[in-house]
Order: structure tokens, then C-alpha cells, then sequence
């Protein structure tokens, strides 16, 4: 999907997604002491919003201007301050090493994409800095629910992992299940999980 089809998919005034932090979120970055944090594909600004509530200085970037729209909004509202910037992250470049966490949560490009933008995260991550990566993982697709059906731009923890380069120690890097309802059903979907210090 291209920018327009993402602003179109966000407005109006109800949210696409929740407000509250993705859980792997919360938990990889919970014990964090706060710093400068890059979100990239930031969307409506759940996760920027959540950081920058725990003393976060956050930059949130997203070529959607709609969404951040409607997260600057958000945080507005909740008087909490992030730096929203309306970008391509195929040709947006992050400052290199300026980043205490650098987030990418649920996005989903062509292999050839997406490495571009790993490589270009991995690079902004500060000495002693966390990158983490959390999206809808390959396995999802035959014994998973929701997320993107084209195989081609979901991510697998080992493909993630060789995308960072060597600058960075993987922590973890694992296929995780998240509890999803649909139709009143209990189920669960894979997600990947990569988080990664430079040391």
C-alpha cells in the first residue's frame, strides 16, 4: 500500500488500531531508562505516545500524514510532546547513532525494501543503544490469524537478524504468539521479535 492508500485507510475520527502500546512494545522497553527514541512506521502513534509518557524524547516518522495527524491529536490531548515527521522511510535517513531505541513495529515491505530500512535503523542506533523489531512473522500464515497473506514481505526472525549487519549483538530473536479474538474465537498470531543492543 502506498501513502495515499494509508491516509485513506486512517481518516476519520475513530483509530485503526488501539490506543494502548503493542505488547511486545511494552515489555521488550518497559525496564529501558529513557532516552531518544526513533519509531519508524509509527502510524497513529500508540507506541510513540506510550514512550514518550515514560520520559521518552521520541521522533516518530510515518509517510502517512493522515495517521500522524490523528496521533499528534492523541498526544495533544494527553499534553505529552513527540517529534512527528511525515516521511518515506525509503528515502528518509535517520541520524546515525542518535537513537537509545530505534522501534519498528509492524512493517511490511519487499525483501529488497525492508533490509534498506533495517540497515538505515540499525545504523541510527546509539552505543549501548536497543533496536527492536516486532511484525507478522512467515509462520502466520498457515497457523496464524490476520496480518498480510503475501509471503514475500513477512518477516522471519533469521532474515531480520542478517539485515542488522554485524554492528549490532542480537538479543533475541524469536517467533512470538499474540492472543487475538475474532468472531468471539480465542486465537493466536505469529509475530517475529528481534531486539539487538550496540554494544
Amino acid at each position: 500500500m502506498d501513502a495515499k492508500a494509508w491516509d485513506e485507510r486512517y481518516t476519520g475520527t475513530e483509530l485503526v488500531w488501539s490506543a494502548d502500546p503493542n505488547r511486545f512494545v511494552a515489555e521488550q522497553t518497559g525496564d529501558l531508562p529513557p532516552g531518544r527514541a526513533l519509531d519508524l512506521a509509527a502510524g497513529e502513534g500508540r507506541n510513540s505516545i506510550w514512550l514518550a509518557k515514560r520520559g521518552w524524547r521520541v521522533t516518530a516518522v510515518d509517510f502517512s500524514a493522515a495517521a500522524l495527524a490523528k496521533a499528534k491529536l492523541l498526544s495533544d490531548a494527553q499534553d505529552v510532546a513527540v517529534d512527528w515527521v511525515t516521511a518515506d522511510l525509503l528515502t528518509w535517513r535517520p541520524e546515525p547513532g542518535a537513537y537509545d531505541l530505534v522501534l519498528i513495529a509492524y512493517l511490511h515491505l519487499p525483501e529488497a525494501e525492508i533490509a534498506a530500512v533495517l540497515a538505515n535503523a540499525a545504523a541510527a542506533v546509539a552505543p549501548g543503544g536497543t533496536f527492536l523489531l516486532v511484525g507478522h512473522d512467515l509462520d502466520n500464515l498457515e497457523h496464524g490469524i490476520g496480518g498480510p497473506q503475501d509471503p514475500d514481505i513477512l518477516h522471519t526472525p533469521d532474515r531480520v537478524s542478517a539485515a542488522l549487519g554485524a554492528g549490532l549483538r542480537v538479543e533475541r530473536a524469536e517467533r512470538v504468539r499474540r492472543p487475538v479474538t475474532v468472531e468471539g474465537e480465542a486465537r493466536e498470531a505469529i509475530d517475529t521479535l528481534v531486539r539487538a543492543v550496540r554494544p
